[in-house]
């Protein structure tokens, strides 16, 4: 992990503390692959979490597509599950925020902290998309 992923993960941990029945935060490239995450997971459960939110935000996307404005934009993607919730919202260019809280939590509080934190600080968030002849070169 690198030191500005080191950085994220504080962020992240901030959120959590600041949100009421939170579990676990992460940062997902548009492709699925985690960025950064709280150290309440393991880096096994970070890959699961990135893969699960991931394939909610290309539904939900598919979903705008056909039946929002033709834009395809999605905000924010909010799943209830028996023992809690999954929010997901866009978070600067090409990178998602994914948050697991109790089912007791406010969904709203959650949503309103996860925005108020990319808000902040988006650009740090970005995941631009990756350049396969760059990563080809560096091996």
């Amino acid at each position: 992990m690198s030191t500005a992923d080191r950085d994220l993960t504080w962020l992240l941990e901030n959120l959590v503390a600041q949100t009421p029945q939170t579990r676990h935060a992460l940062v997902l490239a548009g492709d699925g692959l985690p960025i950064c995450w709280t150290t309440t997971l393991d880096e096994t459960l970070a890959c699961q979490l990135a893969a699960i939110a991931s394939g909610v935000q290309s539904l939900a996307h598919g979903a705008s597509a056909l039946f929002g404005d033709g834009s395809g934009g999605v905000r924010q993607s909010l799943t209830e599950f028996g023992g809690g919730l999954l929010c997901i919202i866009e978070a600067g260019e090409g990178a998602h925020l994914a948050v697991v809280a109790s089912e007791d939590a406010d969904a709203g509080l959650v949503g309103h902290n996860m925005n108020e934190m990319v808000e902040r600080i988006g650009q740090l968030l970005s995941a631009p998309p990756r350049d396969p002849e760059r990563t080809q070169a560096s091996a």
